[in-house]
């Protein structure tokens, strides 16, 4: 455990990678069953070994980078060492619960006689009722012995969604869908309660708007695109727009509407960075992506403490996206990577996260290797691609940058 204060900060979605946050696929994935896979939003039934082979892939080619990789469960393990956290811990996942009161006192007592390796197991891969010794309950009698109590969170997979860094503060998100909405409060407790994350900021919340970080893109210095779309609301952009401009962390917001389906669930499935000025884009919405630019009346004076609520937003637009953001970040084009892909392979490897890569630095991302077509014209435009395998951890919709949060990046050198 690292207990010491450690620097972290993201500025840029292609500074130079440092340390990141993943969750290694476990128990929670093997919950997943024909009947309840689509409620846990997975299109199918991962073959679990294969997915974990396949993560500790990731996770190796990212350690041959130099970055340091953080483990999701084992710093809520650790963070469990704290009475306070575990408390809070068991308080949160039961009080919620429409079980009954015989069944959540049950509960509550079993969670709490875990240890922290029991409890993170708990909290992460959910509890059967056949799991849960009860006597004398109508409830527990009721219910198939399989029916979960507490439900998995297969989706802890995606680690960009519930959390994300803007300089040196974390901002946690209000994840959309109920078999999500409980990662938020683990991630929470970790940042609150780690020794590691001590002292650090955070904004937003699990009780806010719903905004969710595939959805954030941190464009170039003070400039932040956020999608609008079927996870993230446009209240969601508004309110996190404000937080924003309150801290000054953006001198401007742009507000991108996508289509509520699953496929274009995020804004980082149809667009991310792998350049300081270039991204890799769907081809079949590049010309018609838009944006709204959001800017602050008065941005506050540095250092002064203003309630995000109290700031005036000035909204102008539509306008083409790459314009809007080329416009933002003061430069003259923001160059999208033609991949040529015929409007049937560009839809098939967009289904498959073909877009959605992790940028390590500067022209070098991550991307999963069975988008063949994609990757080779990434590196026709001199990017180089770090190619994994993903044939089973594709099965809840995301890919390398949705299985990723940055936790530090190195600063961009400052131009002009």
């Amino acid at each position: 455990m690292t207990t010491a204060a450690t620097p972290h900060g993201v500025d840029s979605e292609v500074g130079p990678l440092r340390t990141v946050l993943l969750h290694r696929p476990g128990a929670e994935l093997q919950r997943l069953t024909p009947r309840n896979n689509d409620s846990l939003l997975f299109d199918g039934i991962p073959w679990v070994g294969r997915a974990q082979d396949e993560h500790d892939g990731f996770a190796q080619a990212l350690r041959n980078r130099g970055v340091e990789v953080l483990y999701l469960l084992d710093l809520l393990v650790e963070t469990l060492h704290d009475p306070v956290a575990r408390q809070s811990a068991v308080t949160q996942v039961t009080s919620s619960l429409r079980i009954g009161d015989t069944v959540r006192s049950y509960l509550v007592e079993a969670l709490h006689d875990q240890d922290p390796a029991e409890l993170a197991r708990s909290l992460t891969a959910g509890i059967r009722n056949d799991e849960l010794s009860i006597d004398h309950s109508i409830v527990s009698s009721l219910l198939a012995y399989d029916d979960f109590l507490i439900e998995p969170l297969p989706n802890l997979l995606f680690t960009r969604d519930s959390s994300v860094w803007l300089a040196d503060r974390v901002a946690v998100t209000s994840l959309a869908m109920p078999a999500r909405e409980r990662e938020t409060s683990l991630t929470e407790l970790i940042y609150a309660k780690h020794p590691r994350f001590v002292g650090t900021d955070r904004m937003h919340g699990g009780d806010m708007e719903r905004v969710e970080g595939g959805d954030i893109l941190q464009l170039g210095a003070g400039v932040v695109a956020i999608g609008a779309g079927e996870r993230t609301t446009p209240a969601g952009v508004e309110r996190f727009a404000r937080q924003l401009f309150a801290n000054r962390l953006a001198h401007t917001v742009l507000a991108v509407p996508i289509k509520q389906e699953r496929a274009t669930m995020h804004l980082d499935t149809i667009v991310t960075m792998v350049d300081v000025d270039k991204v890799v884009m769907y081809a079949n919405i590049a010309d018609t992506l838009v944006a709204y630019p959001l800017t602050a009346r008065e941005l506050p004076e540095l250092g002064a403490l203003v309630p995000a609520s109290a700031i005036e937003l000035e909204v102008s637009g539509p306008e083409p996206f790459l314009t809007a953001a080329a416009k933002a970040m003061q430069i003259d084009e923001l160059h999208r990577i033609e991949t040529g892909l015929d409007p049937v392979v560009a839809e098939r490897e967009q289904w498959d996260d073909g877009n959605n890569t992790l940028a390590l630095a500067p022209r070098v991302a991550v991307a999963y290797e069975r988008n063949i077509e994609t990757n080779q014209r990434l590196a026709e435009a001199g990017i180089e691609v770090v190619a994994i395998a993903g044939s089973e951890l594709g099965s809840g919709r995301g890919g390398p940058r949705c299985m990723s949060c940055p936790v530090r990046r190195d600063p961009l050198p400052a131009t002009g």
